[in-house]
């Protein structure tokens, strides 16, 4: 922390990394002040756990306040936001967990097949379970015990599952499986270095560009050239943790120029792609 005055305040300082424990998996310890994550989504959970300060969210068409001690989950693909809601900024850890590993602990903790685990928007305020998540991203971070930090790892998530987890209510499932929505993502997807206009897309639905962007918006929340942005950015973590060159996965990816690309790439992750590469 950097001392402004009589008063104290965080920076904008994260560092991604990641552990052998969870496949697949973007760690993040991290403080924040200036920084504020614009409309995005993780094809993981986003589970973290504040350690001081506050931060607000929109989520669901709501603003949170997450507080030290409290525990703001984020369900995969789930459109959200983030800032600080205190002068001083805030600090937390996260773990990026993949759906296909919190899904078997589910099925490991029921003893049998588990619906995909959902969790209702709104901060855990569990005293007790943030205290498990904390101590458990900190021993895979220092990574001196992996029998212990494993062990703490599993008694954390499953914590979380027993006490908050449920399954995502049937009306969010039809609204994100409209077929004509899910025509326009495919299309939006194909080919990411591909110019699509919006009656293109209406076209391939039958619909009017107004109501195509309309059903789209409603159904994702987001317009679909910042979805597009979104998907491009996903799908550009791949090659850059296979250590392909930032330039070069910033042409593939679609964008105008590596600029361009690390510009949002920072507005969703906090750090430049570069960096985020290097952990």
């Amino acid at each position: 922390m950097t001392s402004t005055g009589s008063s104290t305040r965080f920076r904008d300082c994260p560092r991604y990394w990641r552990t052998p424990l969870i496949p697949g998996a973007e760690m993040l310890t991290a403080e924040y002040y200036d920084h504020e994550f614009t409309p995005h989504w993780h094809d993981a959970y986003a589970i973290p756990v504040i350690e001081a300060g506050a931060e607000t969210y929109r989520y669901r068409g709501s603003t949170h306040i997450a507080e030290a001690g409290s525990v703001p989950v984020i369900n995969p693909g789930e459109l959200h936001t983030g800032s600080r809601a205190v002068d001083a900024g805030w600090r937390y850890r996260v773990m990026y967990t993949p759906v296909d590993f919190l899904q078997k602990i589910a099925d490991d903790l029921a003893g049998k097949p588990q619906p995909l685990p959902w969790f209702d928007p709104g901060v855990i305020r569990d005293r007790d379970l943030a205290y498990r998540l904390r101590h458990a991203h900190q021993l895979m971070e220092a990574g001196s015990d992996l029998l212990a930090a494993e062990t703490a790892m599993i008694d954390a998530l499953s914590t979380l599952l027993a006490r908050y987890g449920s399954t995502r209510p049937e009306t969010q499932r039809i609204a994100a499986n409209d077929p004509r929505v899910a025509v326009m993502q495919a299309q939006l997807g194909a080919d990411l270095a591909e110019p699509v206009q919006l009656s293109d897309l209406a076209n391939a639905v039958g619909l009017s560009p107004f109501h195509a962007a309309r059903l789209f918006a409603q159904a994702t929340g987001m317009p679909p050239h910042a979805w597009r942005n979104q998907i491009r950015l996903q799908r550009a973590l791949g090659p850059l943790r296979a250590g392909a060159s930032v330039a070069d996965v910033a042409a593939a990816s679609g964008f105008t120029d590596q600029s361009h690309f690390t510009r949002h790439f920072r507005r969703m992750f906090g750090v430049p792609p570069g960096r985020w590469q290097a952990a």
